[in-house]
């Protein structure tokens, strides 16, 4: 998927509409209708940055006279004290979208750090890192975006754009070839098809229905080797399951082409930015 501004206004005018409801009264009391001020973005920690494009649309939403100049663009990496942007402009506008800029800025950004640490480690190796469907409810089109800036990949959006079969279906169907064959009976887009295997025996019935991903679920290194092995190349693999920083360099070391990480998502610190008036 290719990410733009378009495709998350929904989700960041909701967003505006949540924090600003019937008006910032606060800063309608407290600062003059015709005050022009400067706000700076500043980072408080290393990390990469993620959500500049979000931030400018938020301030531009509010008031389009105001000018966003970023120093860095999305991807960068920043040191604990850089400036990473000035917002000039109207000071009401600046200040009520402040929160709204930073909550996006500070998720992307952390999202895309832990992102960049888990590439870091399988860099050398065939193994791409990827995302899940573990995100903030509502957030998914912004949370997937960062893992993109950050050099991971995305795994799929949503239930609807890809076939990823797993053991409670393999359970309702009654086995793998069960429900792979309805799947094929009843998907009229035909698709891909990824299964969910626990062991080799299972990674040998998927293979024989020549699915297009096999994930190895929870497995230990050497049944991975193994399935490596057993597969071949023939079907790219996907390693999921209590993956960490710890661990992943030593999955990645195995020979599968894809390891997913849920935590990017549903555990990344956000990575703790300041705005600053002047």
């Amino acid at each position: 998927m290719e990410f733009t501004i378009d495709l998350i206004k929904g989700v960041v005018d909701t967003a505006l509409r949540e924090d600003i409801g019937s008006g910032d009264i606060t800063s309608e009391c407290t600062i003059r209708k015709d005050a022009k001020l400067k706000g700076k973005l500043i980072s408080k920690a290393d990390g990469i940055i993620a959500g500049l494009e979000v931030v400018n649309y938020i301030f531009k939403k509010l008031n389009p006279e105001i000018q966003v100049n970023a120093f860095f663009t999305d991807g960068d990496r920043v040191s604990s004290g850089n400036l990473i942007a000035e917002i000039t402009g109207d000071g009401r506008s600046i200040l009520t979208g402040e929160r709204t800029a930073l909550n996006f800025l500070q998720r992307m950004s952390g999202i895309a750090t832990m992102t960049r640490e888990f590439a870091d480690r399988v860099s050398g190796t065939n193994s791409i890192i990827l995302d899940t469907r573990k995100t903030a409810p509502g957030l998914r089109i912004i949370d997937k975006w960062a893992i993109k800036i950050g050099g991971g990949q995305n795994h799929r959006i949503g239930l609807f754009d890809m076939v990823l079969i797993k053991d409670n279906h393999i359970d309702a169907c009654g086995g793998i070839t069960a429900a792979v064959e309805r799947v094929r009976y009843g998907d009229r887009d035909n698709r891909l098809i990824e299964v969910e295997v626990k062991n080799i025996k299972e990674l040998k019935e998927a293979i024989k229905l020549k699915v297009d991903r096999i994930m190895l679920d929870n497995m230990d290194l050497e049944t991975m080797k193994e399935a490596v092995g057993i597969v071949n190349g023939k079907i790219p693999l996907e390693a999921s399951g209590n993956v960490t920083l710890d661990n992943v360099s030593a999955i990645a070391a195995t020979g599968v082409n894809y390891i997913s990480v849920g935590k990017l998502t549903h555990s990344a610190p956000a990575l703790d930015i300041s705005l600053l008036l002047s």
